[in-house]
């Protein structure tokens, strides 16, 4: 099962558009050097959850400058060393101390999140807490 899981890709969450049509932004640029915005992926995924990742924005088309796979790891440094200006995770604990260095939000979707819900059945009333 995880297995295919690894070779398989992610569905789009709230921040696929977002990813997109920032790289499509970037893609009018000949040279890194010259692009107004420069992206990194920060993940606490590790090998082999990673390949997931990567077979997500290729399947998306998506294009970042750096990638950070950090296995479960403080990703505060990483975001310090890489002059990032703003940061977004789906979890507190990253998003909380990155707060301190950088403008961050959290996003409230996960796999069990009720957001799900709603989004399969929008005029079902969800309760978020």
């Amino acid at each position: 099962m995880k297995e295919k899981m690894r070779r398989s890709h992610f569905t789009e969450g709230p921040f696929a558009k977002f990813f997109k049509i920032i790289s499509l932004l970037q893609s009018q640029y000949k040279s890194k050097e010259t692009r107004p915005i420069r992206t990194a992926l920060v993940t606490a995924r590790n090998s082999p959850a990673h390949e997931r990742v990567i077979r997500t924005f290729r399947e998306w088309g998506v294009k970042v400058d750096e990638a950070f796979f950090l296995g479960g790891m403080s990703k505060h440094e990483v975001l310090k060393s890489f002059g990032a200006h703003i940061f977004f995770d789906d979890q507190d604990g990253y998003v909380s101390p990155a707060s301190k260095l950088v403008p961050s939000a959290r996003v409230p979707y996960k796999g069990n999140s009720p957001l799900n819900e709603l989004k399969n059945n929008p005029s079902k009333k969800v309760k978020i807490s």
